[in-house]
């Protein structure tokens, strides 16, 4: 492990992760968002708020995940 590199640590997730995991994560989470939004609630509601629900709970686990 090189000095740049920060070790591994446990969040609010079940796992240990790194800053690439958490985001890989985040990115999985807003595709299956939008998705979801686009079959059952964009009817009702534009998806720009799901566009902003997603990078919040993005930061979010990246932050704190």
């Amino acid at each position: 492990m090189t000095r740049t590199q920060k070790p591994p640590r446990r969040g609010f997730l079940p796992m240990e992760t790194n800053l690439f995991d958490r985001i890989f994560i985040g990115v999985v989470l807003f595709v299956a968002i939008h998705l979801l939004w686009m079959r059952f609630v964009e009817q009702y509601i534009p998806l720009t708020v799901a566009t902003i629900l997603s990078v919040v709970l993005m930061y979010v686990i990246a932050k704190w995940g």
